[in-house]
This record gives structure tokens, sequence and C-alpha cells, in this order.
């Protein structure tokens, strides 16, 4: 992973921006939607700048500056420059997803985003506020919170009442709470098979349940990089052999097909 992903609070906090022409008026309506208080003086008091100068010599001085003092720039088709990027955004508000190609392409992140864009429903902002607002009656429910992230999980998954991708909405989240969704199974284990060390050749199917998934197990010679595709705080434990697995919750087993 090349850099962080971050998301920044910048309402009325200033940010610098420097320059004319369409890629600063582009900069300064996404700064504008942000809610930042966008100031033209490159000493201003900011933590952040965008310097979108053409001239290439008045550029770099510029962000020299800028950075001797402090300030994190995004450097406009400077890539080598930037401190940051910014990313092509899907606004589902509350819901934000962005897409950073590390300034590789942003033609590339625009393509990718207006793909996911025709998955996303209109209804994906309003079941997260109804989610958030439900907190507390979430923890009323599920007092341990193992028991409250599995009902959570089991819940949005594919076909189940809070599917984000398949009509869930803000009116099921009561129906949920009222356990119309029924409970989740006590325990679950299953069996993933992979053809390669390449996380872009796993089936649809098997990148979900690696999202899902509690507990991985996996076979000493797993690559990294797949295992890199579960859930961050999953425990993920070699093995030698297919395990037993008796705990509430979904766990996976990781082996290769035979003869690869």
């Amino acid at each position: 992973m090349h850099s962080l992903p971050l998301f920044v609070k910048l309402e009325g906090r200033p940010v610098i921006l420097l320059g004319d022409g369409e890629a600063a008026q582009a900069k300064r309506r996404l700064l504008d939607r942000a809610g930042a208080d966008v100031r033209d003086e490159e000493g201003a008091d900011a933590a952040l700048a965008i310097v979108a100068i053409a001239d290439e010599a008045e550029a770099t001085a510029t962000i020299a500056r800028l950075k001797a003092r402090g300030v994190l720039v995004n450097a406009v088709d400077r890539p080598a420059l930037c401190d940051f990027t910014l990313p092509a955004i899907i606004d589902r508000d509350p819901v934000l997803i962005a897409i950073g190609t590390g300034g590789a392409s942003a033609g590339l992140a625009k393509a990718v985003r207006q793909r996911l864009e025709a998955l996303l429903p209109a209804t994906l902002g309003g079941l997260a506020s109804a989610l958030g607002a439900a907190r507390g009656a979430m923890r009323a429910r599920w007092p341990d919170a193992a028991a409250r992230r599995r009902a959570i999980d089991d819940a949005l998954g594919e076909g189940a009442l809070l599917d984000p991708l398949g009509g869930g909405d803000a009116l099921r989240v009561d129906r949920w709470l009222a356990g119309e969704a029924g409970d989740i199974a006590v325990a679950r284990l299953e069996r993933i098979m992979l053809r390669s060390d390449d996380p872009d050749d796993l089936s649809l199917r098997a990148a979900r349940l690696l999202g899902q998934a509690d507990h991985v197990f996996h076979a000493p010679d797993i690559a990294p990089a797949i295992l890199d595709r579960a859930r961050a705080d999953a425990v993920r434990e070699p093995c030698a052999g297919q395990p037993e697995w008796a705990r509430p919750g979904l766990a996976l087993w990781l082996s290769r097909e035979e003869g690869r």
C-alpha cells in the first residue's frame, strides 16, 4: 500500500488553493462541497494546499516554499511532488467511497468510479444513517461486541434483510432489530480452495467470505497477498490440515487445489 487513505473534515478549515484555469476551478468546487475555507494567498495559515499553477518553475518553487512551512501539498499533474492526492469520489452521504491511483491515472480512477456508481443504490446513505442512529439499540440487543459484529455482518450479507446492494434501506433497520432477520448461526467453517497466489484469481464468493470471517486458518504456504484480503482484525492461523471450529462466527480454511 503506497499511501494511507484518510477522510479529513474540512468544514470551516482553511485550505490554500493556488493557480487558475480549469484544474484549479475543479479543485475549488471540490473544496466548496467539503465546506473548506478556500484561501488564495500562499502565506495563509493552513495545513493543506493545492497548487494548480501551470508554469513549471513557478509551481516547483511555490511547492518548495509551502513544504518548508510544513504544509501538505497536492501538486496538480505532478504526482512526484504530492504529499497527498485527491481521489475520485462516490458520494452517498454519509457513505463516501474514494478511488485513488496514487496520481498514476486520474482517468482510471474516474472509470472505476463510474462503474461502481452504477452498483450502489441511492438508499445506501439512508441505511448508513439508520444504522448509526441504532447503535444504542444494537448494544442493548447484543451486549457482547463480537456477537454484535456478527449480527451486523449477517444482516448486511448478500441477500439478507439489510443487503446494501440488494435494496437494504433505513426502513428495514427497525425490522431487523425486532428480530425479523433471525439470529446468526453459532458456528460456521467454510473451505476456500485457491488456484494461485494471485488475489485477483479469488472468486467473488471467496473475496466476500475473506471480508467477513472472524478466523482464517490457512496452509503454511498460502501467499501473504491472499491473507491480506482478509478482514484486518481477523485472526490468521497457519495449520497443516483442516481444523475444527466450534466457536461462534465464521471461520475459513484456505488451502490449495490439488496439484497446484
